[in-house]
């Protein structure tokens, strides 16, 4: 029998203590997938308790490491509702490609809040989404991804009925849905939708999605038209009326102040990291790289601000070197901002000098105390 045929069956042959250190002095590939089998074995027979916990989860980082692909995607299925499984694996797993991460995604009770958030901002779109979909999504997760704004995550996230979607969160969705249209048919389906959120939903939907409204709530269709009708009379006669902009000033101030709900949720969590400032360039967000960089560093606004406007890139690579950020990936960082910037901050060089964070930083805020001078 296969290592992926032994994985599969529900009830794999146990392989005998000694016959697993056999196979643990071997390297041959094939011995190694026969140990990660036979370890999993005898876990289910007998969860481990937690004396042998940080030995099992050493053990099966190094095995699951080494092993196949088919492995790895077999494990997390295997693995996917396992209470006793060691959380760091778990996790691992769920990093994993989506074809890997999905079943412990959806199922595995070892991913905490953290480690859900985590996943939403340094993974794939596809991972984003298998979040979204989680049965019984809590709360803190849920504002989250709202936070986020991602369109396609956010339609996921409407057709889970089982999260736990506040009515503040359920606002936030439905005015994302003036612009997404696919959000508007999970809403109106939804069961956390009450009465007053679905007369601010009635307003976006098409005549069809009305009538499913109208099903389960008393909204008067005319009544509703009527005052819709008058209110926009009123605002275009006024002669302060100006045609609304949906990339204006309102725009940008309500997508900082979300991104910077994002960042202070994920310090309070303790889950932000600088990995978060290369997701935020590779999704375009800068003022969410501004957010983030400014909180992991404990620097100003107007300090961040002037690194990444400055005439030289220095600024921000002590700031990024400060903040943990590898040194050989800030080159893709750089030129990442600048596309973001119309090419600032300017110069093509900057000083590579090994130095730690705590010397980088205190070099940072030297530069912008005689910038300020200046």
């Amino acid at each position: 029998m296969s290592a992926v045929a032994q994985l599969r069956s529900p009830s794999p042959a146990r392989e005998p203590a000694l016959d697993l250190i056999d196979l643990a002095r071997s390297k041959a590939p094939d011995d190694r997938r026969r140990l990660l089998l036979g370890v999993v074995a005898l876990c289910e027979a007998a969860p481990p308790n937690t004396a042998l916990a940080p030995a099992l989860a050493e053990i099966f980082l190094t095995l699951a490491a080494q092993a196949e692909r088919d492995i790895r995607r077999l494990l997390s299925e295997r693995l996917a509702a396992a209470d006793w499984a060691p959380p760091s694996l778990i996790n691992m797993l769920a990093r994993d490609e989506i074809e890997i991460a999905a079943p412990v995604i959806a199922a595995s009770p070892l991913l905490q809040d953290a480690d859900l958030i985590r996943i939403l901002l340094e993974t794939t779109l596809e991972h984003q989404i298998a979040v979204a979909r989680r049965p019984h999504l809590s709360h803190g997760v849920v504002e989250a991804i709202v936070d986020q704004a991602d369109p396609v995550t956010m339609t996921a996230l409407a057709s889970n009925r089982t999260a736990d979607i506040s009515d503040a969160a359920m606002r936030r969705l439905i005015e994302h849905s003036r612009r997404i249209a696919g959000l508007r048919a999970p809403l109106t389906r939804h069961p956390r939708l009450n009465a007053d959120l679905a007369h601010d939903l009635y307003q976006w939907v098409g005549q069809a999605l009305r009538q499913s409204i109208g099903e389960r709530f008393k909204i008067d269709d005319a009544r509703l038209n009527a005052a819709v009708r008058e209110a926009a009379a009123k605002a275009v006669h006024s002669p302060t009326w100006r045609p609304l902009q949906p990339t204006g000033r309102n725009a940008d101030r309500e997508r900082q102040e979300m991104e910077k709900r994002l960042v202070d949720k994920l310090q309070a969590a303790g889950q932000l990291r600088p990995g978060i400032l290369i997701r935020a360039l590779r999704e375009q967000r800068l003022s969410l790289f501004e957010q983030a960089l400014v909180q992991l560093g404990g620097f100003t606004p107007a300090q961040v601000r002037s690194a990444i406007h400055s005439s030289t890139a220095e600024p921000l690579y002590l700031a990024c070197t400060a903040v943990g950020l590898d040194r050989a990936v800030f080159a893709n960082v750089l030129s990442e901002v600048r596309k973001l910037t119309d090419g600032r901050p300017g110069g093509g060089a900057w000083s590579a000098t090994p130095m730690n964070s705590r010397s980088a930083a205190r070099a940072f805020r030297q530069i912008m105390e005689r910038t300020a001078i200046v």
